[in-house]
This record gives C-alpha cells, structure tokens and sequence, in this order.
C-alpha cells in the first residue's frame, strides 16, 4: 500500500524568481468567477449565463520570511508580484502576479512573524508532480 504524503508548510512558500523568500503554515483559497445573464427579448427565463473574470484571493496564515532573506532586508511590506506555491504530492499549484492587501503581525523578541496575509492572484496554475 503506497504512503500518502500531505503538504507541510515547507511545503507553501512565497518566492519571487525562484527564489523563495518565506515559508506559510497554512492557507484558505477561494476562486471566484463573475457571470451574468443572458437574456432575449420576449423569453421568460435566461438564454444563457456569460462567464466573467476569475479572482482568487488567498488566506495565509503565519508567514515565516527565511532568516538568509532576513539579512537581504526582505519585507513583506515591500512584496509585490510574487508568486505562491504549493507542493501537493502529486503536483504543484503556483498562483503568479500576486499583491497583497491585507497583512496582520504579531511576533515575539528576535522573531519576525506575520501572522495572517491576505493576497490576490492574478493567475492559477496547476503543474504536473
């Protein structure tokens, strides 16, 4: 029987040109697409639904930026147009074009946390393994 491997948070991290800058313990996503009615003259219910843009906005919870980043003055503050990935044991999702809005801290002494980081994603892909 073949052992089911589950991401860790080594697993979710935040990079920009392969490099990676901070790992993630956990995330909440939600893709959303807008769509709208199609209606005809004279026809009582819709003809179709037209589809809309698609958004995704990611919950990160307790961001760690890599000590080697520490020295390289990586802020998250400063982030813009990265990427997140996530390694699932069968394959690799990245969202790329990725803002943040919305950054929640709190750490201890010598400890640079940031506990809840909410982004968008301009796109999703999923990569094979």
């Amino acid at each position: 029987m073949a052992t089911i491997q589950f991401p860790t948070s080594q697993d979710i991290y935040l990079e920009i040109n392969g490099k990676k800058l901070a790992v993630v313990e956990s995330y909440q996503a939600k893709t959303t697409k807008e769509s709208r009615f199609v209606e005809a003259f004279g026809e009582a219910e819709p003809v179709g639904v037209a589809a809309g843009r698609i958004r995704h906005i990611i919950e990160l919870s307790r961001v760690y930026v890599l000590s080697e980043n520490q020295s390289d003055s990586v802020a998250l503050y400063d982030l813009s147009e990265f990427n997140l990935v996530i390694v699932k044991p069968d394959r690799r999702i990245v969202y790329s074009g990725c803002e943040w809005y919305d950054i929640s801290e709190s750490a201890g002494l010598n400890d640079t946390v940031a506990e809840k980081v909410s982004i968008a994603a301009a796109r999703r892909i999923e990569l094979a393994g």
